[in-house]
C-alpha cells in the first residue's frame, strides 16, 4: 500500500518528535512517502497530486485547516487534475493525525486527541483494514467551491475566527483560551440591533433577521479544552446539514443558550429566537451586506450570498 504523509510543520501541538514517532510507525506498515506542507494551500496541491500519482492513503498530521485542504485536493480539481466525482472509486482513503489546537473532525471520527495513541488507532485500522464513508459539507460562493468536514458559519463566528486569525498572524497560538477570550471581546463591539442574513433552500420556511448562522455537517461543532459544544448535536456524517441560526444577540438569549450547549448533548437547544433545521440536502444565506465567512475554522472573507450543500458518502476514513 503507498501512501503519502502530510505534515504541517506549524500546526499548534506538532514537534519533531512526534513526527518522528508517526513517520517511523506509518513507514512500517506502508511504503510511505513525506511532504511537508510551506504555504496556505500547500496540503491542497499535495493532496491531488497524490491522487493523481495513484496513491493507496493521504495521511495528515495538522490542524482542522490542513486537514480541509487535503480533504478538498482529494475532491476538487487542482492545477488541472482531473476531478474524480464524490462517493465514486479511485482516490486515495484519509487518515488523519490531530496536530492542532481544537481537532474537530478527528475527534468526531473517535480518534484520541494525542497524536501518538492516534496513530496507534490508525495503524490498527490499516492492519483490519477498517474504513468508514464520511458525507461532507460543500459551500458554494461567486463562482467558488469548497467541501467542510465538519462545519461553517456565517456572521459572529465567523468573526470571531477573523479575530483569531489576525491574532495567529502575529506569533499567537490559536489555543481554546484565546478563542474564548476573542469572543468575549468582539461581543461587546458586535452589532446587536441590526441583523443582515436571511435563510432559503427548497421546502424550507424563509427565515429572516439572522445575526449568525452555525452550519454543522457532524457534532459536536467544535471544543472549549476537553469540552464538546453541542449547538446541533443531532448532526452526523450519516445525515445531511444542520443549522443553528440566532435572531437575538443580547446576554437574555446568548446565556442560556451558551449553558445548553455545553452542558446538554442530546437535545435540541431551546428559544424562540432561534432558527433551527436538521438532516437538508441544501439552503442558501443570504445577506444585505458582505457578511463574515468561514470554513472549518478558516476564514474566508465577506459575503452576501452562500449555498450550503450536502454531499452523502464523499470520503473513505481509515478509522
Amino acid at each position: 500500500m503507498r501512501a503519502m504523509l502530510l505534515v504541517n510543520p506549524k500546526a499548534t501541538t506538532t514537534n519533531a518528535r512526534t513526527r518522528d514517532v508517526l513517520i517511523r510507525a506509518l513507514g512500517a506498515a506502508v511504503e510511505l512517502s513525506v511532504e511537508e506542507t510551506r504555504y496556505r494551500g500547500h496540503a491542497a496541491a499535495l493532496a491531488a497530486t497524490a491522487r493523481a500519482k495513484g496513491y493507496d492513503v493521504v495521511a495528515v498530521l495538522g490542524g482542522d485547516g490542513t486537514i480541509n485542504e487535503t480533504v478538498n485536493g482529494l475532491l476538487n480539481p487542482v492545477n488541472g487534475v482531473e476531478h474524480v466525482p464524490p462517493g465514486s472509486e479511485g482516490r486515495p482513503a484519509l487518515i488523519v493525525i490531530p496536530g492542532g489546537s481544537a481537532n474537530v473532525f478527528a475527534r468526531a471520527l473517535g480518534l484520541p486527541n494525542d497524536p501518538v495513541e492516534s496513530t496507534g488507532a490508525v495503524l490498527e485500522a490499516l492492519r483490519d483494514g477498517r474504513r468508514r464513508s464520511v458525507g461532507l459539507g460543500q459551500a458554494l460562493w461567486e463562482g467558488q467551491s469548497r467541501y467542510f468536514t465538519f462545519c461553517s458559519g456565517m456572521g459572529y463566528d465567523a468573526e470571531v475566527v477573523r479575530a483569531v486569525e489576525g491574532l495567529r498572524g502575529t506569533g499567537r497560538k490559536a489555543t481554546p483560551a484565546r478563542y474564548v477570550n476573542t469572543a468575549l471581546r468582539h461581543y461587546l463591539a458586535t452589532d446587536k440591533r441590526h441583523p443582515a442574513m436571511t435563510l432559503t433552500g427548497p421546502g424550507i420556511p424563509t427565515a429572516r433577521g439572522l445575526f449568525m448562522a452555525i452550519i454543522s455537517n457532524t457534532s459536536p461543532w467544535t471544543y472549549v479544552g476537553a469540552r464538546p459544544v453541542h449547538p446541533t448535536p443531532w448532526a452526523s456524517f450519516e445525515t445531511g446539514l444542520d443549522l443553528l441560526g440566532l435572531r437575538r444577540m443580547g446576554p437574555t438569549s446568548l446565556v442560556p443558550l451558551i449553558r445548553q450547549i455545553l452542558t446538554e448533548s442530546d437535545a435540541l437547544p431551546g428559544g424562540r429566537h432561534l432558527v433551527q433545521l436538521h438532516d437538508e440536502a441544501e439552503f442558501t444565506l443570504t445577506a444585505s451586506r458582505p457578511v463574515a465567512f468561514q470554513l472549518d475554522g478558516d476564514y474566508l472573507g465577506e459575503y452576501e450570498s452562500v449555498t450550503f450543500r450536502s454531499t452523502p458518502n464523499a470520503l473513505q476514513v481509515l478509522v
